[in-house]
């Protein structure tokens, strides 16, 4: 819902979008693929994905028709190495996840876009890894996007905390921000955190986290927080930048809720 809707957050994303330079494409590593697969979008159209159910008509209505490039995916094969990636020309296109935030960072939708998936078989490190690799991908014009959440349990949601997050999930939140600011390279260190399982019941939202921390620890760039807030009781909608360290860190509130009807395992846009 955050899509159609102006709020802290998305007002912010807006901003942001508005201060950085225009890139040649960019690379969305987004929760909601979640395959058994590393695969990159390979076609020149990409469609768009409606990946949730019970939400408003003028939701599903929405596109977000942006070109994509499927040149990009030798590119992300080459710097990959030996890791292997293959393309998708016919299966997916651009999921909420992506296009949920894109819609504000670049709401003409004019910057080819392409999605990389989350290979479910693989373990942490090797997203942790594949992060660091895509890092070159980042000198030759593609901005590279992770969507996800730091906290994400809709099963722990709180009905009546729209703006706030339990004390688990802000201590969770609080210390993986240190870790990924300080440290980088040791972001795996969160998965022995007292919170960790409580803010992480599944992978799929943390690990485009991991993503990010490969290419600070990379870059030697800090993974600056630039957003931060909660919502429901249990979601952080914490958000970092790299190089982005003249922006200001935005304490946001008003995020979307989950819309009457669509249960708490629903999806949250």
């Amino acid at each position: 819902m955050n899509t159609l809707q102006h709020n802290g957050y998305t007002n912010a994303w807006r901003r942001i979008g508005q201060s950085l330079p225009r890139p040649r494409a960019i690379l969305c590593v987004s929760a909601h693929w979640f395959i058994g697969a590393t695969a990159v979008t390979a076609m020149a159209r990409p469609r768009t994905i409606h990946d949730f159910y019970g939400f408003p008509e003028e939701l599903f209505a929405f596109q977000y028709p942006a070109p994509g490039l499927p040149s990009l995916v030798e590119e992300v094969a080459e710097v990959v190495r030996p890791h292997r990636v293959g393309g998708d020309i016919d299966q997916w296109g651009l999921d909420h996840g992506t296009w949920s935030v894109l819609a504000h960072l670049f709401p003409k939708a004019d910057v080819p876009v392409v999605q990389l998936s989350i290979n479910a078989l693989k373990p942490l490190e090797y997203h942790l890894d594949l992060g660091a690799r895509l890092s070159a991908l980042r000198d030759a014009g593609v901005l590279i996007v992770s969507s996800g959440n730091v906290v994400h349990n809709l099963h722990r949601i709180r009905w009546n905390t729209p703006d706030a997050g339990e004390d688990w999930a802000q201590r969770f939140d609080e210390d993986v921000t240190t870790l990924i600011g300080d440290a980088p390279g040791d972001i795996l260190k969160a998965t022995d955190h007292p919170d960790y399982d409580m803010a992480v019941p599944t992978p799929d939202h943390f690990i485009p986290l991991l993503y990010t921390a490969g290419l600070s620890a990379t870059s030697n760039e800090r993974a600056a927080p630039i957003i931060r807030g909660y919502s429901l009781g249990s979601l952080s909608m914490t958000c970092f930048g790299l190089g982005m360290d003249t922006l200001p860190c935005e304490e946001c509130d008003g995020a979307a809720v989950l819309p009457n009807g669509v249960p708490p395992d629903g999806t949250n846009v």
